[in-house]
């Protein structure tokens, strides 16, 4: 643990540093936001805020993981097993997150913006398939394990574990992408869920897992360096796909992903309030159960502001992970 969170405290400090570089490189590239003309109308202030941020984070992570580990991940499968499945997921997530981002600075000319949302949900189910497989017949020898809270082992539930694990990890990226809408907002979500899964790894003596968890607290913490109202740069696809989707794979290694909808509360509730949304409308014939979807600008419609949200969401969060790590405990 100590060395885990000098690492981390590190990955921050290196990563703090290319900040300001790398804004200017996306302002000198045009990598600017568009911002939704139907969304809420104090957010166009934002646009052509540089739009890639997660860039920043997903490089530090996996440069960071790499240099660490690089005698360890040559001497040792297993070892390169617990570091390159989740590393591999985030590098795939942010490169599909990164081609939607840039596609999304250029608009077509029916006003679509990044890639069509049925090819990317293919992309997405295809990384997370392979991660799936990987998990379970490389990682878990052809087991599928759950931990169940109150239950002293571990549950095998075969190959069901495989189709799970993979609206696991692509519905942790999705909503975790979908949560990326205020200043702050996502990074620190994020931060807080890797925080608990972190100490959920301490507690197994997962040790890998644990520095790669709070490497990844590292680079958001430096990416909110830049991301805190008003923002200098935002994530983007390239770093809330990469973020939630390894996530998502850091709950299956620790068996304890029973409990991701807790720790991930947010993200979680952010999602519903979208899905909810869409069917109310289709119902009812035209009628909104939110005033405006995702539930963030709901509340900013109601009078609620950037900083009023960030500020009681992460209150939130930080109450799930200690509630998601007591039911580990368990």
């Amino acid at each position: 643990m100590p060395f885990a969170l000098t690492l981390g405290s590190v990955t921050f400090l290196m990563a703090v540093i290319w900040g300001s570089p790398l804004i200017e490189l996306m302002r000198r590239f045009k990598l600017g936001a568009q911002i939704r003309i139907e969304g809420p109308q104090t957010h166009m202030a934002k646009m052509g805020t540089p739009a890639m941020g997660g860039i920043l984070i997903v490089g530090w992570i996996v440069l960071v993981s790499i240099v660490v580990n690089i005698v360890k991940l040559v001497q040792a499968i297993e070892i390169a097993e617990s570091i390159l499945i989740p590393l591999g997921v985030m590098v795939a997530y942010a490169i599909l997150g990164g081609i939607d981002d840039y596609l999304g600075f250029n608009p077509r000319p029916h006003g679509e913006k990044g890639m069509r949302a049925r090819v990317k949900i293919w992309f997405q189910l295809a990384i997370a398939l392979i991660a799936a497989v990987l998990l379970y017949w490389v990682v878990n020898n052809g087991q599928g394990y759950a931990a169940v809270p109150t239950v002293p082992f571990l549950l095998n539930i075969g190959l069901f574990y495989i189709p799970i694990a993979v609206i696991v990890i692509a519905g942790t990226a999705n909503a975790m992408n979908i949560t990326d809408g205020l200043d702050g907002l996502a990074g620190i979500i994020a931060a807080t869920a890797f925080i608990a899964y972190g100490v959920i790894a301490f507690l197994q003596d997962q040790q890998f897992l644990l520095i790669f968890s709070f490497v990844t607290v590292g680079a958001c913490f430096a990416f909110l360096w830049f991301n805190a109202k008003p923002a200098q740069m935002f994530m983007g696809d390239v770093g809330s796909q990469a973020l939630g989707g390894a996530l998502g794979v850091v709950a299956l290694m620790t068996n304890q992903w029973l409990i991701l909808p807790v720790i991930a509360m947010v993200p979680l509730a952010t999602m519903l309030s979208v899905t909810l949304q869409v069917l109310y409308f289709r119902w009812t014939g035209g009628k909104r159960l939110f005033k405006m979807a995702p539930l963030h600008h709901h509340f900013e419609l109601i009078g609620w502001s950037e900083t009023q949200i960030v500020q009681r969401w992460w209150l939130v969060a930080i109450l799930a992970a200690m509630v998601g790590i007591a039911l580990a405990l368990v």
